[in-house]
């Protein structure tokens, strides 16, 4: 391994070998805010200007993303998800670990996506840190934001829109929360991840798309 990939998968988690960029969501999405010193973190600065990088890399045929995510910036994590679904190259996610909160909409962003059998998914209505002023406008502010996040799940899944919310708003499986955790095939059961697998099967579909995308060019 080159010293200057060594370096991005340090510091970015991110690697480009054969034709495929790999990149890893990993931690808290960090924002607008930093995030504790000592906490593990995907940064937000870093992956948009990444991504915009891969689009235009000629050399770079198709991205990988690995995620094991407890979720974080909500703003954040949803301009990242639009930001790869917008990506005219074939895109894969595994979900290795978890993938909770914000990191749903970036999971099924993707063209298709795998979820580890023991992977998690934690799905849960919007929260916010800090001093919240209860105004009318705040409650409508939040439930914005809320729709927006089920607006781009249902949208790039099989899920309903109904269900989605009905596991969002689910009193009696999270003790100090409300919301859902799915663990690999369930969250396959639910419509929300395409198929359970590993890093094999990920990379020979993500191999499938760029082929069926080079016939594609061809024919046309």
């Amino acid at each position: 391994m080159k010293d200057n990939e060594r370096q991005e998968i340090e510091k970015f988690g991110q690697l480009q070998e054969n034709g495929i960029f790999t990149m890893t969501i990993i931690g808290e999405i960090e924002g607008h805010q930093l995030s504790a010193q000592n906490a593990k973190t995907t940064k937000y600065e870093h992956m948009i200007p990444a991504l915009a990088k891969v689009e235009q890399d000629e050399s770079i045929k198709g991205i990988l993303i690995l995620i094991n995510t407890i979720g974080g910036d909500v703003e954040c994590g949803l301009a990242i998800a639009e930001l790869i679904a917008s990506l005219s190259k074939p895109t894969v996610s595994l979900v290795l670990g978890g993938s909770h909160s914000i990191g749903v909409p970036i999971a099924v962003s993707t063209d298709y996506s795998y979820i580890v059998p023991t992977g998690t998914m934690v799905i849960h209505p919007v929260r916010m840190n800090g001093m919240v002023i209860g105004v009318p406008q705040t409650f409508d502010y939040f439930k914005q934001i809320q729709d927006r996040i089920t607006g781009f799940v249902c949208h790039h899944c099989n899920i309903t829109r109904a269900r989605f919310e009905e596991l969002m708003m689910e009193t009696e499986m999270l003790t100090k929360d409300v919301g859902t955790i799915l663990v690999g095939k369930e969250a396959v059961e639910e419509g929300i991840i395409n198929d359970t697998g590993g890093i094999g099967d990920a990379m020979k579909k993500l191999h499938s798309l760029i082929d069926s995308k080079k016939k594609k060019c061809y024919t046309n």
